[in-house]
Order: structure tokens, then sequence, then C-alpha cells
């Protein structure tokens, strides 16, 4: 049977034996996943990742005993993925895919031909949560708020190598030193004053593919060319 992960942050102490009070956890697991005495979970924060057995489980509480410690597994590059907010919820499949590809750093950037401007944070830090947990991940990426094209440029550019996705582009990235960041452009592309900015900034250009790319793909894409 596939152990059930569970983020638990600074919420739950993971000590050896204790009783598990959580809310959320509970109600999951008494009500959703029907847990009963006997089964393992695995529970992990931001320092440790732990085997549990459920001794007692109620609506109110659960008697958990610890088992033993599970190597942490976290990304091996620490990646910026810098994306032109999408439509509908092509932004939650970039945020759960790129989660599990290794991103460590979601920056939603408003550019000029961006159609949509709303974005859930609180729900983007559950999908990214939720495919951490899933895929085996110890680490939960972080989810910034959107912010401008050039201030994510102006933020970043001292400390992150940048990339630009263009179809035309004439630089490819062999050796990228870290920390990495990647721009993946809206579906209307970059407008010629962004591509001008990118120009005066200095921002090199990873090639990724012959043919043009949606945008979710080429985020994807784009990824999956630096976590090799």
């Amino acid at each position: 049977m596939r152990l059930h992960r569970f983020y638990v942050g600074d919420e739950v102490e993971l000590k050896h034996n204790f009783w598990l009070h959580d809310e959320h956890l509970l109600h999951q697991w008494s009500k959703v996943l029907r847990f009963q005495s006997g089964q393992e979970v695995v529970l992990f924060n931001d320092t440790h990742e732990r085997l549990y057995k459920i001794i007692e489980i109620t609506a109110k509480e659960a008697h958990l005993e610890y088992m033993t410690d599970f190597k942490r597994k976290t990304p091996k590059k620490d990646i910026y993925l810098l994306w032109s907010l999408l439509k509908k919820d092509k932004n939650d499949w970039v945020l759960q895919k790129c989660t599990e590809l290794g991103v460590s750093h979601f920056v939603p950037v408003l550019t000029e031909r961006t159609e949509k401007t709303g974005f859930d944070l609180e729900r983007a830090k559950k999908i990214v949560i939720e495919a951490a947990e899933q895929c085996g991940r110890s680490d939960i990426p972080n989810v910034r708020e959107p912010m401008l094209l050039e201030t994510a440029i102006t933020e970043l550019a001292d400390n992150v190598q940048l990339y630009i996705c263009e179809q035309d582009g004439t630089d490819v990235a062999q050796t990228i030193d870290q920390p990495i960041g990647i721009f993946i452009g809206p579906e209307g592309g970059w407008s010629d004053n962004e591509k001008n900015l990118f120009t005066t900034k200095q921002i090199k250009h990873l090639n990724l593919h012959d043919f043009t790319l949606r945008a979710e793909t080429a985020a994807i894409t784009a990824i999956s060319k630096l976590v090799q």
C-alpha cells in the first residue's frame, strides 16, 4: 500500500510519540482517507521526514508512534520560474508540474500582454504543497505575489543568473551558474519594449525547441532542461 505523505510545516512538532490535534489533517484522515489504527503515514516539515504508525485515531485526535526517519529529497538546483500569468487553470498546471520537476521559487510576472492579472496566492501555496506531498519532495517551493517584469529583473538580477526563453534566441545556455532564473512569456509573446528591456539588462537566451510552444509547455520544457 502506498504511503501517504503530509507536510505539517511549523504547525506540528514531529516528536517520537505524540497526540496529533490538527483539525485539517484529522478531517482528511478520518473522513476522507478513512485511516484506521495500525496504518502508517509520513509527516514532514522543513527539517525532518518521519514515518509514524497510527496507534489510535478519532475525529478529534490521533496517537502517533515514531517508526523511522527517511532521507530528505530536495532539488539539486536553485531554480526561479518567472512566468507571465496564464488564463484559466494553466497556472495551476505550471505550479504542479514544475514543483514535481524541482522549481524552488515561483514568481508570477505581469507583462504588457498578460491576459490575466488575478492570482490566488493561498490556492497556489496549497497546490505546491500537494504536489510536493505526492511526488516525494521534502521541501516546499516559495510562491510570490505577482510583480511587474521590470521589478522582477531589478530584484533578482544581481543574485540570480537570468535567462529568457525565445524560439529564435541566439545564445544557448551550456554551463549555468546557480541560482538560475528563467522567464516564460505570455501567449502573445514578449512586446518590443520588453525585448529591449531584456537587451538592456543583458538577459541571455535559452533555446528550447524548433517549434512554437505554448507558455505552459515552454515552462515545463525549460525546467526539464535546467534540472539535467
